[in-house]
């Protein structure tokens, strides 16, 4: 998982409410075993005009010019901003899954789904929680400077515009941040302690001997 520590980047406005993970990566595309490929499909009922399938050329397909994704001012965006309850509705890991592989960094929005939120950070995704007249005057801002860039320090636990005329504190678990500085996934947790597990099999192993015919 790649690390987070500090980013500029473009901002993706998406002015609704109760956005779910239905929306955000559609129940057909759940069909595939693997964890790659899903940022074509990201947001698809809404990205494009026809109806879209598993395995289809996505490059083919015509385009919703309305959608904030496919405006060219919003290119190469890695930060969304959201509104309240981002996220909700099932629990698909999907919908992370295809945030990230779209290019996205950072979500922004006053409330997440609990569940997404959680997956987000198993992910390599920071999901910004800010109050609700912060998130307001993000959009107006936006409104009037499109395209609009923020800073995000996880350091020092901020964001702002990138002159410094706005700026907010955000709050995160301490042991989320240290996974997305360090870019551990749950995978990486468990393989930091390599050397021990490996010593625990070893003598496992040696105190029960019988198991290696069972392995065989």
């Amino acid at each position: 998982m790649n690390p987070i520590n500090t980013l500029q980047g473009i901002v993706a406005p998406m002015d609704r409410a109760n956005v779910d993970t239905d929306a955000i990566m559609p129940k057909q595309f759940l069909k595939s075993i693997r964890r790659s490929g899903f940022a074509a499909n990201l947001f698809d009922e809404w990205r494009y005009l026809d109806h879209g399938e598993p395995g289809q050329d996505c490059s083919t397909r015509p385009l919703n010019p309305d959608f904030v994704l496919n405006q060219p001012r919003y290119a190469g965006c890695s930060i969304l901003l959201a509104r309240t309850n981002f996220g909700c509705g099932s629990s698909r890991e999907h919908a992370p899954w295809a945030l990230e592989q779209y290019g996205f960094r950072v979500l922004i929005a006053p409330s997440f789904a609990d569940i997404f939120f959680q997956n987000c950070f198993k992910n390599g995704l920071l999901p910004i929680v800010l109050s609700e007249s912060e998130v307001d005057w993000l959009f107006r801002h936006e409104a009037q400077h499109s395209p609009m860039q923020l800073q995000v320090d996880l350091p020092a636990q901020t964001v702002q515009t990138i002159d410094g005329s706005w700026r907010a504190q955000f709050e995160i678990d301490a042991f989320k941040k240290h996974c997305l500085l360090n870019g551990l996934d749950d995978v990486g947790l468990t393989l930091q302690q390599e050397r021990q597990i490996r010593d625990f099999e070893a003598a496992h192993l040696a105190r029960f001997p019988w198991l290696l015919q069972r392995l065989a």
